[in-house]
């Protein structure tokens, strides 16, 4: 077997998109030709990078636990290496002679304990009780335990779920029309597609393809980058897309192209509709964020004001936002104001998202620096400093309110996700964690709550989309904890308008999406989520 160059640094461009690390993959991308390679990233599995180093790894550690006549040292496994000490000097045969020495040890102190075995006594020493509180040192027992939570996970078949192919690369992202049920999602193949999924529609195979095209010679020609990004207007009947290309484009829910948004000199990162429908806001590697004019799709006013790639940005209301980069800072601007309203200083390292809460007046933030923060415009500092993760958080969502909800009057909730493989849930008002939620495996990537604010989704590259219950108390939250595992890391989910529908996008180019999961989430018993056929149908 043998690896080129060019896999190497495919190898080392998907390790970089897969860690959140999203403008050194495009750097990275560019300088070594990524977008010219032949190379099929379907059929990449996800952490590819780590699994190949540790295959090695486990090689090496088997080279120096055998003989040179090929026999294996007693059997017993030899202790790991490290990735440093398997490319030093000579490790082999420094590995070989400790473990002989280490053998020879073992060997000799059988032998004297073999001699000694007739001269000893099994009465108890003192100071050592036994498991019934007669004295012996090897049952010493705790007097006390934490009491024991139930811990039940109910799996959805993979037979019961419905996966939209098509692509021909990650899918990143997917987002649904508010008002009927059409799914969004955006790929590394450089386009988006539209998935009829109304009831009344079996055909899983109904997409409309949008290609991302450039013009080049008088002609469109793909423009072989990401789609970064997905937004439908407050109607459902304008989607906007966002591309490594450095143009948004704005498309109808019948996959026609309507306008080409092109003044950022670099990848988008992020973009979002105002409520009214009548701007488009965008961040770039340039720096800079744009709102556009959707009708018109010309720019009204660009905002300069980062001095690093600008990585998210989120509407107060209809003419204020905010807007986060690696820079560290936040900026809160407005629009025909030539200077930020606001700036936000206080993370050590690069903001990853923000978000406002519903009510406009708190805004949130996540960071690499492994914190998140509460802003409120009417003062500098933070009103919360929330420290817990203890990895990069990757992306927050705010708990709905309002009527029909699980926060009408009450406290909202802000969840977050981060590498550390966990979600947690945050009372806001307190400035606490109220929920650690431990299932995934992998860095979580996405977190979305239902629109009655009841349930919780959550994706991870360990594959699997987990649904929480957030109406249950601390002692029985993680009883509530429903999960499909997909053939791919999880980049992002998302609810549909009804609350009745999961969308997820996976790595392994596929978007799964769930039907009637009112119906199975319903408390009653674990016994009605298993028997409900229609939850994940094909």
């Amino acid at each position: 077997m043998s690896i080129t160059s060019d896999e190497v640094n495919f190898l080392v461009y998907r390790y970089l998109q897969e860690s959140g690390f999203s403008h050194s993959a495009f750097t990275f991308g560019i300088e070594s030709h990524i977008s010219q390679s032949n190379i099929n990233g379907t059929l990449v599995p996800p952490a590819a990078l780590i699994s190949i180093l540790q295959k090695g790894l486990q090689y090496v550690e088997a080279e120096i636990s055998i003989n040179e006549d090929g026999t294996v040292f007693d059997g017993r496994p030899i202790e790991s290496l490290s990735l440093i000490d398997a490319v030093m000097p000579d490790v082999v045969q420094t590995r070989q002679q400790a473990f002989r020495d280490k053998l020879a040890q073992q060997q000799a102190a059988c032998g004297m304990a073999a001699s000694t075995s007739g001269n000893q006594s099994n009465a108890p020493k003192n100071g050592e009780t036994t498991v019934n509180g007669e004295e012996n040192g090897t049952h010493n027992m705790n007097n006390h335990s934490e009491p024991m939570e139930i811990n039940i996970d109910v799996e959805i078949p993979a037979s019961k779920a419905t996966v939209l192919r098509g692509h021909d690369s990650e899918v990143f992202i997917c987002a649904w029309n508010p008002v009927s049920d059409l799914l969004a999602s955006g790929s590394g193949d450089s386009t988006a597609r539209i998935w009829n999924l109304n009831e009344n529609n079996n055909s899983t195979s109904t997409q409309l393809v949008l290609r991302h095209c450039i013009r080049e010679g008088g002609q469109d020609v793909p423009s072989n980058k990401d789609v970064t990004s997905l937004d439908w207007n407050s109607d459902g009947t304008l989607l906007a897309t966002g591309s490594y290309d450095g143009f948004a484009r704005i498309w109808t829910k019948d996959g026609n192209l309507a306008s080409t948004l092109g003044q950022h000199k670099g990848p988008i990162f992020a973009l979002k509709w105002n409520k009214k429908g009548n701007c488009i806001l965008s961040a770039g590697v340039d720096k800079t964020t744009i709102i556009w004019d959707a009708h018109t799709g010309e720019a009204k006013q660009q905002f300069p004001f980062h001095s690093a790639p600008a990585l998210d940005v989120d509407w107060q209301n209809n003419t204020t936002f905010a807007s986060c980069s690696t820079d560290m800072c936040i900026h809160v601007c407005r629009l025909g104001n030539d200077r930020p309203l606001k700036t936000f200083q206080g993370h050590t390292n690069e903001v990853n998202a923000i978000k406002w809460d519903p009510s406009g007046m708190l805004l949130a933030s996540c960071s690499d620096d492994m914190t998140l923060k509460i802003w409120s415009m009417k003062q500098d500092l933070c009103v919360h400093d929330l420290q817990a993760h203890s990895k990069e958080i990757y992306t927050i969502k705010w708990s709905p309110t309002g009527p029909g909800t699980n926060n009408p009057n009450s406290n909202i909730m802000l969840a977050s996700a981060s590498f550390d493989s966990t979600v947690r849930l945050w009372d806001i008002e307190r400035g606490v964690c109220i929920h650690t939620l431990t299932k995934h495996q992998e860095p979580v990537y996405s977190v979305a709550f239902s629109p009655d604010g009841k349930h919780l989704a959550s994706g991870s590259f360990d594959k699997c989309v987990h649904i929480w219950n957030t109406m249950v108390s601390v002692r029985t939250w993680l009883m509530d904890c429903f999960f499909y595992r997909g053939t791919g890391g999880i980049f992002e989910v998302c609810w549909n308008s009804t609350g009745d529908k999961v969308g997820a996008s996976a790595s392994d180019g596929s978007v799964s999406h769930s039907q009637n999961i009112k119906t199975v989430l319903k408390k009653d018993s674990l016994k009605c989520f298993i028997n409900a056929t229609s939850f994940f149908t094909l």
